[in-house]
């Protein structure tokens, strides 16, 4: 793996560990080439049970690096950013998460597809799509209503303003919070526990959990795709990129 996304494995517990902490764990096309790579490893590999996602440096991650997404925008099913969410959302064994601090964008939809979150206190999740002139991605239009209720989703999809750990608990997007202080060690315990349990079983649990939505996942996938490539070469979302990009340089 690049030296932006670290893996390690330990006692069957696969940790990819977003490392880019000068830019909050910005997601750039090479990250999430080796991250898609991370998560199919993990899952080919008979000694790896469980993967656990986390951010360096107290942050999970910032999204997309808006600089390189401008640079190398998605431009079909095979972009990067697709790949990778199509990765995770068929991983057949349990993904867990621990979040500190931002969450935004991706870092927030892709949360959707773990099997367990738990959070710090003082983490922060957003989903500003609209208000960059783009549409909800990650399956979040089909599996946030589901999770949250229509009142809440559309809330936080449409408005795109920061929540905080208790809205992410209501919203059904984490499972826990704690101090940010215990976060690396409850994280650590919830995946080796789930790592010492019969993998077979925990795999035919998950996909009967998951499974009856994987369809519908697939194709909210590819047609909130369609949407966001289109959005990204709308004037709007032309015109809130460059202002967001102006600002981030002052």
């Amino acid at each position: 793996m690049s030296d932006t996304l670290l893996t390690q494995l330990d006692a069957g517990v696969f940790s990819v560990t977003f490392n880019r902490p000068e830019k909050k764990n910005a997601f750039t096309h090479a990250m999430y080439e080796a991250a898609t790579a991370a998560l199919q490893e993990a899952d080919r590999r008979d000694d790896v049970r469980v993967v656990l996602l986390s951010g360096a440096g107290g942050a999970f991650t910032a999204g997309n690096d808006i600089g390189d997404f401008v640079e190398h925008p998605p431009a079909g099913e095979d972009s990067a950013v697709f790949r990778y969410l199509r990765a995770l959302s068929s991983m057949e064994k349990p993904v867990l998460a621990a979040v500190e601090g931002a969450a935004v964008g991706i870092g927030t939809t892709m949360l959707l597809h773990c099997d367990y979150v738990v959070a710090g206190e003082k983490a922060r999740f957003s989903m500003p799509f609209v208000n960059l002139g783009l549409c909800a991605e990650g399956a979040s239009s089909l599996l946030l209503p589901r999770m949250a209720g229509f009142a809440l989703a559309s809330e936080l999809l449409m408005f795109g303003d920061p929540f905080n750990a208790e809205t992410a608990l209501r919203a059904g997007i984490i499972n826990k919070a704690v101090p940010e202080a215990q976060l690396k060690e409850v994280a650590t315990e919830r995946a080796r526990s789930l790592a010492a349990r019969p993998m077979e079983a925990l795999k035919v649990t998950k996909r009967l959990i998951r499974g009856p939505l994987r369809e519908q996942v697939q194709e909210t996938l590819k047609r909130e795709g369609v949407e966001f490539i289109q959005r990204l070469h709308s004037d709007e979302a032309r015109e809130a990129l460059m202002s967001f990009m102006t600002r981030g340089r002052k």
